[in-house]
């Protein structure tokens, strides 16, 4: 089905691995239009509770943009940017939680692509860094500003300025990840993760999520989270777990 990608879906689960081990997984024009497929395929397939986004081989999440097909683009290059944003920003307002289990490298368009997912689980021989500034660039698929927000404008102006990596450790001293983990257990970790959130209220996920988006989108998250409990109210969800806790039992959510 797709060219760059590979996909599994199993427990609900739809595992895309980007698939270009031989160039580090580095994201070329391909590789961004079926990510854009991709997406859309978990917003609208009922049998996806959850994704995880990941790269092929040990050694790259994504290693970066496909330099070799900058040359010729600079007309375009805004265009292409704000492609690049709406795609992962498509990934960050997903109301099915995705995951980024980052294996090796995540520089450039990598990190920027793990920081649109709404975390991030590494394992211990993760790298991220956003090295644009070597190349004479700023990041273009909302780096400079997803950095800030996890991070903090002084770590992350450090790493933009600097164009340094930092380990799989001090992202998870920075809040930059949620988990570190042995490469072989990446998976597995993620997996279990997801499997927890696959048993919980498909439409009050949804609602976590776009609230907690609101934070950062100059929007009132207040009168947003108020309007989404309200609406949470009248579902046949709530229903169903107000019936599963009074009579200690396990909740069976069908995302209605």
């Amino acid at each position: 089905m797709y060219q760059t990608l590979l996909t599994s879906l199993e427990e609900n689960i739809l595992t895309v691995t980007i698939n270009r081990p031989n160039k580090l997984n580095a994201i070329n024009e391909v590789v961004m239009r079926e990510l854009g497929q991709v997406v859309q395929e978990i917003y609208s397939n009922a049998d996806i509770r959850s994704a995880i986004i990941t790269g092929a081989g040990t050694k790259a999440f994504v290693a970066g943009a496909d330099i070799s097909e900058f040359n010729g683009v600079r007309e375009d290059g805004t265009a292409l940017s704000k492609k690049g944003q709406d795609i992962f920003s498509g990934i960050e307002r997903s109301p099915k939680p995705v995951v980024a289990a980052v294996n090796g490298f995540a520089l450039g368009a990598g990190c920027e692509l793990a920081m649109s997912c709404h975390f991030r689980i590494a394992s211990s021989n993760a790298k991220f860094g956003q090295p644009e500034v070597n190349l004479g660039l700023v990041p273009g698929y909302g780096g400079t500003q997803r950095l800030v927000q996890l991070i903090g404008k002084g770590r992350a102006l450090e790493m933009l300025l600097s164009a340094n990596m930092i380990d799989a450790n001090t992202a998870l001293q920075y809040g930059l990840v949620n988990h570190v983990v042995e490469p072989d257990t990446l998976l597995p970790k993620t997996i279990e993760i997801l499997r927890i959130l696959n048993t919980k209220a498909p439409l009050a996920l949804a609602g976590c999520i776009k609230a907690s988006n609101a934070v950062f989108e100059n929007e009132n998250g207040y009168e947003i989270e108020a309007k989404l409990f309200g609406e949470l109210f009248a579902t046949e969800d709530l229903k169903e777990g107000k019936d599963a806790f009074m009579n200690k039992r396990k909740a069976i959510f069908k995302g209605k």
